[in-house]
């Protein structure tokens, strides 16, 4: 357990793109309040379905991991903003757990979501939070429906991340991602990290997206662990790629 903790707070901000106040969870790093100065990248973490805003912070344990990595100089102190990422929900009802029963994400509803995270939250957290405003100090990383939530910000708005990191997700069968993924090239990025677990049931979509990026020359690091569609996965996966980001 870390000494040096940093902070969670739960931040209701106004939404225009949807009409209603909605609710997300930002940590903020150990001497965040202490140096007024300090710019901080951000870490945008989304979760998946049946998860909420306490999602990463509560069965993720992102503070507890955060505070470790930054406390032992592994990882660059930095925001991490997790969101709410059911559009119609104002905020959590209960902690549930991921459920077995998956099913993709309907695009409209994904859309609408990554159309709140670019002209809603990244603005709010822009601007009432100290951070570094660009595309190398911005990340997004998510399981299961936030990691197709991950690739469809990334894939609708080239060059806004500079670090892109879908988890137990990958591509359905016959979706086109190259010309989304010519663009992301083009925009430039500094790290692709896909993880999953080779009992995942979507292990093949992950695979498939591995060889998308490899067809289309995007240097890309795919991380295969064992198990599944699991939190001590995901867990795993935060403590590794957390490491590579904003270095």
């Amino acid at each position: 357990e870390a000494t040096q903790r940093g902070n969670l707070k739960s931040v209701w901000y106004d939404s225009p793109t949807i009409g209603f106040q909605r609710r997300m969870t930002v940590y903020t790093p150990y001497g965040y309040e202490t140096n007024p100065r300090k710019k901080y990248p951000v870490l945008y973490l989304l979760h998946g379905a049946g998860g909420d805003e306490e999602a990463w912070s509560s069965m993720g344990r992102a503070r507890q991991i955060l505070d470790n990595m930054i406390e032992k100089g592994e990882a660059e102190p930095m925001i991490v903003v997790m969101p709410n990422g059911n559009p119609w929900q104002q905020a959590a009802k209960t902690l549930m757990v991921p459920e077995e029963e998956f099913q993709w994400g309907d695009p409209n509803t994904t859309n609408l979501y990554v159309n709140l995270l670019v002209k809603d939250i990244i603005p709010y957290v822009e601007k009432h939070f100290r951070t570094l405003n660009k595309a190398e100090s911005r990340a997004v990383a998510g399981w299961s429906l936030g990691g197709g939530d991950t690739m469809s910000v990334s894939n609708l708005y080239p060059g806004m991340f500079g670090y892109i990191c879908p988890l137990s997700m990958g591509i359905r069968d016959g979706q086109e991602v190259d010309a989304e993924l010519q663009a992301i090239k083009k925009a430039g990025y500094k790290l692709y990290w896909v993880g999953c677990g080779n009992e995942d049931f979507l292990f093949e979509s992950a695979n498939a997206l591995h060889q998308a990026l490899e067809r289309n020359g995007l240097e890309h690091t795919y991380h295969v662990s064992s198990g599944g569609h699991t939190w001590p996965n995901w867990r795993t996966y935060l403590t590794i790629f957390g490491k590579l980001l904003f270095k």
